[in-house]
């Protein structure tokens, strides 16, 4: 009985090591869309978003392209798997999010490719967003249509 829970207790340690393995992490930002990007070097080549395909996830392939645009950039993208979480926003802006985290991570594991990734301006957040409704008004500028009489 003592041997089997020895073997117990050392099949679950290899499971957790398996499951550990070194990752490059970063967070994504567009319009009110939020991605946490994580980059592993040693597993299958493969985009996950919210645990589907990143190509069943994004429709359109102008959606996809946005997506995986960092990693076709430095060309990288037979190197690195990415697991996304993303949440908020429109597909659009949760593309735009998870392009801007995958840049981010991979700054963190090559500063070097900071240069072309900022050229590119995939490290810049784009701070556009939605304005608020103002009072008086129709929408966040649209005034109400002016009468003379």
């Amino acid at each position: 009985m003592v041997t089997i829970k020895t073997k117990i207790k050392k099949t679950a340690a290899k499971k957790t090591e398996e499951k550990v393995s070194k990752y490059y992490e970063a967070t994504g930002r567009r319009k009110t869309a939020i991605a946490r990007v994580r980059l592993y070097a040693d597993q299958k080549k493969t985009l996950v978003v919210n645990n589907k395909d990143y190509m069943q996830y994004f429709g359109t392939e102008e959606l996809q392209t946005a997506a995986n645009a960092p990693l076709r950039k430095v060309k990288l993208m037979e190197v690195f798997s990415a697991t996304v979480k993303v949440l908020g926003g429109g597909p659009r802006a949760q593309a735009e999010a998870m392009r801007h985290g995958i840049a981010r991570a991979l700054v963190k594991y090559d500063p070097e490719l900071r240069l072309r990734l900022k050229k590119s301006g995939y490290l810049k957040r784009d701070p556009r967003e939605k304005e608020r409704k103002k009072p008086g008004l129709k929408g966040a500028r649209r005034a109400p249509q002016w009468s003379k009489r």
